[in-house]
Formats: structure tokens, sequence, C-alpha cells
């Protein structure tokens, strides 16, 4: 590691044309295609899982907009926008998509109301996950909120679903991925989870 780091992780090896697809030359992006970019090389290289981050700054410049959603997004949104288009290009141009999977979520959604001004909560009702690559139906969408964004009313999933989804996209049977514990037999999809086969190939 110590060896094949330094080089894995030396972006100016790649060429301007790479580097401005990325944002690399733009302050709203730089950070965000920086960590794709990378997250590109390890994966050509063989790493086998490779998490980014988004927001990573504190209660400001996240996701977590409870101050004001109308000043705090748009940054958020266009600081990811350009990078994750380059690369998932990058990734299918290099033939990477096959075998990668790329999953963009979090843990809730916000609310369709305000909290207190121009904030929003936390809402737990509905929210946005996308897959990508790996055996993922391009252009298919599972699941619908209300017309307010609020509860889900329609192919409701769970996280238990979803993780049931990512364990056969990686070759794993959910069912047979039990762990003992404390004399319980214990799985991460619990008893609960069931494949989404409506978005696979």
């Amino acid at each position: 590691m110590q060896l094949s780091a330094p080089e894995a992780f030396d972006l100016r090896t790649e060429t301007e044309e790479c580097q401005r697809d990325y944002g690399l030359e733009q302050p709203a992006t730089e950070d965000f295609g920086c960590r794709c970019l990378l997250a590109r090389r390890l994966i050509e290289r063989g790493v086998r899982f490779v998490q980014l981050w988004s927001g990573p700054q504190g209660a400001t410049n996240n996701w977590d907009n409870h101050g004001n959603i109308q000043t705090e997004l748009p940054p958020m949104a266009l600081s990811v926008d350009l990078p994750i288009a380059a690369l998932l290009r990058d990734l299918k141009t290099r033939g990477l998509d096959q075998d990668t999977l790329v999953i963009w979520t979090t843990e809730f959604g916000r609310t369709p109301f305000a909290q207190g001004s121009l904030g929003r909560d936390h809402n737990g009702g509905s929210f946005v996950s996308w897959l990508w690559g790996a055996g993922v139906k391009a252009g298919t969408a599972y699941g619908k909120s209300d017309d307010w964004g609020y509860p889900a009313v329609e192919n409701k999933t769970w996280c238990y679903d979803l993780h049931a989804t990512i364990l056969q996209l990686l070759g794993i049977d959910h069912n047979r991925l039990v762990d003992r514990h404390n004399g319980i037999d214990r799985r991460l999809t619990d008893v609960h989870g069931q494949v989404i086969h409506e978005i696979l190939k």
C-alpha cells in the first residue's frame, strides 16, 4: 500500500481534459471532483470498496438543510452534479460499469414543509436512493411518495430491501448471510428484506 498509494493518489497524472471533466478547475466542484476522480483511480487499480462522502464540513455546507434550504441546497447540488456525471461516464468508457456498483444514498429525506422558517426537518417517510452499474436496469424508477413528497405510498421499500438488493448484485444471497449472536440467528436484512427484482437486468 505504501508503494502503490502515492501513485494512485497523484491526480496530476490525469490529462487536463479529464481534470476539467471532473470540475477540478472550478471552486464549486473541485473538492468533490477530486474525490470522484480518486475513486475511479482506486477502482481501476482493483480496490473493491470505495466510499465517497459529500458535505463533510459540519453543520453547514452539507445536505442537512435545517437552517435554509433555499441557500444551502443549491450549492450542494452544484458541487456534486458535474463530478458524478464525469465519474459514471468515465467508469462506463473504461468498461468498469459492468462490475462496479455505484450507490448514492442517505438515511432520510427532507420534509416538504418548513421547519420553523426556511429549513427542512428529517423525513423518514420517503427519500431517494439511486443505484448504477453492475446489473442495475438503467432508467428504472421504483416506488413513489405522495403528491407532497412526504410518505411513501407506492412500492414501499425499506432499508432491508435495499441491502438485500445490493447483496444480490454483489453475488451474495442475503438469506444465507446469517450470524449467530446472543443465541439468535441474525442477518443484515433481518426477516423483512426482499430483493427488488424490478430494478435488476
